[in-house]
């Protein structure tokens, strides 16, 4: 696979779904750039900014420091100043400060210190414990699912980030009061933080022969444990074909998507980006050798499957390697860059825009799937943690997106967030025997009729 000299590339579903990619060690990621709607704008000189809009600035920051019914430190307004130069451009790029940078180097990383478990802030500021995460200190102590954790270390939850008191540094302790169902009163629970990793990739065998891989979100180690996971199927007997499920994936690091890419091809190109300037412009290209040998691959996807999900949807889509079944992927077709400040602080900014092998930008108007898949609509339907219900539908939904290429084209329609396991047994079924998604449902409208 050969990489260009810019890795810095960050692909995200939304800015709360946002993960990093460290500049390589050029420093191509700290050259700053600026989004273009139209990518094959020629570079130009920069400009000057005129006297009389720093005259305006001056004022303003002056008139709000001086006149503000409540006093405002100066170094917050001009954060202030600084995220506002960032807001209008688009909803992707921002202004990180030091902790939001530490954030989302963990995310991309895949490892955080803490206690490994999944979960949801209440009304009341008090965190329901979705599920532990495996073999974690969370884990370990007994916690279960449904329970409520109501204090930390003796103290009420704040009401601006409840989850922040669980961080910390390895090796130190943590007093969690947890209300469990059945119990009149809470009980403590002493933790002892550690480093945990999420694993971005699950796998499992279908039926002999069939394999599933569900792959989560894409971060620094998501292409060796695809690789990983691939190996392990295999090792339990040849492969006749591979249901790949990225539903309700927000993206993550371009690169991994990019060595999963490359790991079903044999041949052809993957993805390409092109921005106002030379170093926003890579091309990704398949290196030889096929870890399936060729075997069938359907793709799932859904509405909450974006970015770095698309890239490979797309790549896979456009060599004839795979067919995609599910619902309208997400829309999101730009690349963030995260440049680094010398203060600690980052500026995350939309660079360029990715284009599939065939030189399509799915910018605002998704992927559409082969076979589509609809919502079922059963209250017994199994649902899959993290669903992106809460998201917006599509990228064409958030206010001041870029404009795509084929937006607003006739027909167009927003995917379905399509949660559980039934729709596995679909893939499989379009696996199998292509084609049978359709028939299935001509049956249904028929039987309708």
């Amino acid at each position: 696979m050969r990489l260009p000299p810019i890795l810095a590339l960050l692909l995200l579903a939304a800015p709360a779904f946002a993960q990093q990619a460290k500049p390589d060690a050029t420093g191509a990621g700290e050259q700053e750039v600026a989004s273009s709607d139209d990518p094959d704008a020629a570079e130009t000189a920069p400009a000057k900014v005129p006297l009389e809009e720093i005259h305006r600035f001056v004022a303003v920051f002056n008139a709000v420091r001086d006149a503000y019914v409540e006093p405002v430190d100066d170094k917050k307004l001009m954060q202030s100043a600084v995220r506002g130069l960032l807001l209008d451009l688009d909803p992707h790029s921002a202004y990180l400060d030091k902790s939001d940078a530490e954030d989302f180097d963990e995310q991309a990383e895949g490892a955080y210190a803490g206690i490994g478990v999944e979960l949801m802030t209440q009304p009341d500021n008090t965190l329901r414990v979705i599920a532990p995460i495996d073999d974690t200190p969370a884990a370990r102590a007994g916690i279960r699912s449904g329970d409520v954790i109501v204090a930390i270390d003796g103290k009420s939850l704040p009401g601006d980030d409840s989850m922040e008191p669980l961080r910390g540094e390895p090796g130190s302790k943590v007093r969690l009061s947890i209300l469990r169902e059945g119990s009149d009163k809470p009980f403590d629970v002493q933790l002892v933080r550690e480093i945990i990793r999420i694993a971005s990739v699950d796998s499992r065998l279908l039926e002999p022969g069939y394999g599933y891989v569900r792959i989560k979100a894409f971060q620094a180690d998501t292409g060796a444990d695809f690789q990983k996971h691939l190996d392990k199927l295999q090792a339990k007997g040849k492969l006749r074909g591979l249901v790949l499920d990225l539903r309700s994936n927000p993206g993550g690091l371009l690169t991994a998507a990019v060595q999963v890419a490359d790991d079903l091809l044999d041949k052809g190109g993957i993805v390409s980006t092109r921005g106002r300037v030379p170093i926003s412009d890579a091309k990704f290209e398949a290196t030889p050798g096929d870890r399936l040998g060729g075997a069938p691959v359907v793709v799932l996807v859904d509405a909450g499957s974006a970015s770095a999900s698309e890239v490979l949807a797309g790549a896979l889509h456009d060599n004839k390697r795979a067919r995609i079944v599910g619902s309208r992927t997400f829309g999101k077709g730009s690349v963030q860059t995260v440049l680094p400040l010398d203060n600690g602080d980052s500026v995350k900014l939309t660079t360029a825009r990715y284009y599939t092998p065939s030189g399509r930008s799915i910018q605002a108007s998704g992927i559409v799937p082969d076979a589509v898949l609809k919502p079922v609509q059963d209250a017994t339907q199994p649902t899959i943690i993290g669903s992106t219900a809460l998201l917006p539908p599509t990228e064409a939904g958030l206010p001041g997106h870029l404009r795509g290429d084929e937006e607003g084209a006739e027909g167009y329609a927003a995917g379905d967030v399509l949660d559980g396991d039934g729709y596995i047994a679909q893939a499989l079924a379009e696996l199998k025997h292509p084609g049978a998604v359709a028939a299935a449902e001509k049956a249904r409208a028929s039987k309708k009729k």
